[in-house]
């Protein structure tokens, strides 16, 4: 029956008249079959999140293969029904099952682990102030230009990190949606950088398999070791992050930025890694005054409306600031450019449309309060996300949430932790479902 479907699929059917056997396959779309060392116990998953807590082996089949797994037994097709050898992988992940280890929320868990995992996203990576990668196998040296392609967290990852690679590394970048990659023209002499964090993210695979076709070398940036975008590229760095269960991410956007500093670092053979040191102690700083962001957050909570402004560094943070907020809280938050307010959406700002600024870019702090005193005239409530230094905001904002002074490049780490919490918090005011939003999934394998 497999030729005479068309589109892509990952499929597994049980025939009434063998219920002991089920039979699997997939097409343009992960499916991983995991079994015990005895092979009585089968899961059967198109995403390996389903393997957390049970040790297993791992088959990962190809398009169209056929699998048949009985008890005891597990035997791969091709798509002519002949018989074939698969590699067996023992999955390299941590295999406790999740637990939320007394926080109320997955996603709360994952904010509060962000000083560490930021932490063992550079550990072993800088040596004397050098930065290497040890699972980087592609050569790099000629790079030219930098192509980023992910979706949603991954993209807006990507956005900052193209600012590090054109300040630190003089390399130019470039940043697109995965989906509509694969109708540009890439230069030849670009790396490609593939970000996603589940590694099964459809998009990003499709345009992967696209761009290596045209005979471009791509870099994967992911965080689950086997999966489908590793086994896809040329060379992958992993963020070390261990698994994310909220579906609404944050650990690893933290942690994909960093890489993303430390690769920029790499190419430029220069730049400040004692800065990166201290972000750790930045966010700790801005947990502890979770508090005061929950509050800010309840307050907040009766708005439907919400505008997020920012510049540079602060314009992708915002983005991923306003998709927190949208995925988990239910509410309209769109990210602008603070430049691009006076050219159309100030016609929509009024009091019932508050304004959430992000001003840690000591470059661009001077035009966004000119922005900002734009949006105060039109009867707008701002709440400012600002650094101890910029004491001024307060003459304009309502309210402010101030953050650690760092440099400019490294300024979207404690914007972006404080940015999930306000977003957490107001989920839990609006008693919203935190960890699993409706509409959405952790790995997004349909196009």
């Amino acid at each position: 029956a497999l030729p005479f479907l068309k589109g892509q699929f990952a499929i597994a059917l049980i025939h009434k008249d063998h219920p002991d056997q089920i039979v699997a396959s997939a097409r343009n779309c992960p499916l991983s079959i995991g079994f015990n060392d005895t092979q009585t116990e089968s899961i059967i998953s198109s995403d390996l999140h389903a393997f957390l807590g049970k040790p297993l082996n791992v088959i990962f089949l190809r398009d169209d293969e056929v699998a048949k797994v009985e008890r005891g037994k597990v035997s791969v097709f091709d798509k002519n029904l002949a018989r074939i050898a698969k590699k067996l992988d023992k999955l390299d992940r941590d295999f406790k099952s999740p637990s939320k280890e007394g926080y109320e929320h997955f996603m709360l868990k994952e904010i509060y682990e962000q000083p560490t995992t930021i932490q063992k996203a550079y550990f072993g990576r800088v040596n004397d102030g050098c930065v290497l990668f040890e699972d980087l196998v592609l050569d790099l040296s000629a790079t030219k230009n930098v192509w980023f392609i992910g979706c949603g967290t991954s993209a807006h990852a990507a956005a900052i990190g193209g600012n590090f690679f054109e300040e630190i590394a003089e390399i130019p970048a470039q940043v697109e949606i995965a989906s509509e990659a694969r109708y540009r023209m890439i230069p030849p002499g670009t790396l490609v950088v593939a970000m996603s964090q589940s590694g099964e993210t459809a998009d990003v695979l499709s345009a992967v398999r696209e761009i290596k076709a045209k005979g471009h070398k791509i870099l994967g940036i992911c965080n689950v070791k086997n999966s489908t975008l590793t086994r896809e590229v040329d060379a992958c760095i992993f963020l070390n992050a261990g698994p994310e269960i909220s579906v609404c991410s944050t650990k690893a956007f933290t942690s994909q930025i960093t890489v993303l500093y430390l690769l920029a670092l790499h190419l430029a053979k220069k730049g400040d890694f004692d800065a990166l040191q201290l972000i750790p102690q930045h966010i700790q700083q801005v947990l502890e005054n979770a508090l005061w962001i929950e509050e800010k957050a309840k307050h907040y909570s009766r708005y439907q409306n919400f505008f997020f402004m920012g510049r540079r560094y602060m314009y992708p943070t915002c983005l991923e600031a306003a998709l927190k907020l949208k995925e988990i809280s239910y509410v309209n938050a769109v990210g602008y450019l603070g430049g691009e307010i006076k050219h159309g959406p100030i016609a929509l700002i009024d009091e019932n449309c508050p304004v959430l600024a992000f001003l840690a870019n000591s470059q661009t702090e001077s035009k966004m309060m000119g922005n900002l005193q734009e949006v105060k005239a039109r009867g707008a409530p701002i709440l400012a996300f600002a650094p101890k230094h910029l004491s001024s905001i307060s003459t304009i904002a309502d309210d402010v949430i101030w953050l650690p002074d760092t440099i400019d490049p490294l300024s979207p780490f404690a914007s972006t932790v404080a940015g999930q919490l306000f977003a957490y918090f107001m989920a839990k005011t609006r008693k919203c479902d935190i960890d699993q939003p409706r509409n959405l999934a952790k790995s997004v394998t349909v196009e």
